[in-house]
């Protein structure tokens, strides 16, 4: 027989769950989305937002990561865009093009506004995520365990990683300087993207040194 608290606990998180659909899909149907495709070291990367901000950037691993070469810089270019843009969206695609290109360039590029659901209010999620953008630095990388003390509860290992997993932004919030305890990479989205992380974190270190 089940225990009524567990159900009931149950029933609450399917519930929030719900919820939480329920108002991305209020969000975004208020505004007029549109999309800027971009050619990148890691394969095609979709930026969608509206005047208000950015929504979400997809990487859709449709190609293997570039090789770097000292050579050969690396570049990121715009492949398909619609006729009008807003500014926020240019933002972006201005700091994704710096980030690959020229990296030490990107820290003093504007950020563009998020217009997402998950990045808004004082959840723990949209805490946390604030928290790594604002004080994890190009370069760095943060434990799960150090983000999750950070963001004001040390217990919250676990929860730090449903946040990094429900990033809506990655690159400009950089989830993937998020590491284990142990010093290994650890999954990047959802396991699939394992060999991006890494090829992240290298870009980083080496431009860094740069």
């Amino acid at each position: 027989m089940e225990d009524k608290r567990t159900s009931r606990k149950n029933h609450s998180g399917a519930k929030d769950v719900i919820q939480g659909r329920e108002m991305k899909k209020q969000w975004e149907t208020q505004c007029t989305q549109k999309t800027i495709s971009l050619l990148s070291p890691l394969g095609t990367i979709q930026v969608s937002g509206c005047e208000n901000g950015v929504h979400t950037i997809q990487i859709l691993m449709d190609v293997a990561p570039a090789e770097r070469s000292p050579e050969r810089p690396l570049s990121c270019v715009v492949n398909d865009r619609p006729a009008e843009t807003s500014p926020e969206l240019q933002r972006c695609v201005d700091w994704l093009q710096a980030y690959f290109s020229e990296p030490r360039t990107a820290g003093s590029l504007p950020l563009p506004a998020f217009h997402h659901p998950t990045l808004q209010g004082d959840a723990f999620t949209s805490r946390t995520l604030r928290v790594l953008l604002r004080d994890v630095k190009f370069g760095e990388t943060v434990s799960y365990k150090r983000l999750a003390e950070m963001a004001g509860n040390p217990r919250a290992v676990r929860a730090v990683g449903g946040a990094m997993r429900r990033n809506p932004v990655p690159l400009l919030i950089p989830c993937h300087r998020v590491i284990s305890s142990s010093g290994q990479s650890g999954p990047y989205m959802r396991g699939k993207g394992n060999h991006l992380k890494q090829w992240l974190l290298t870009h980083e270190r080496q431009r860094g040194a740069d």
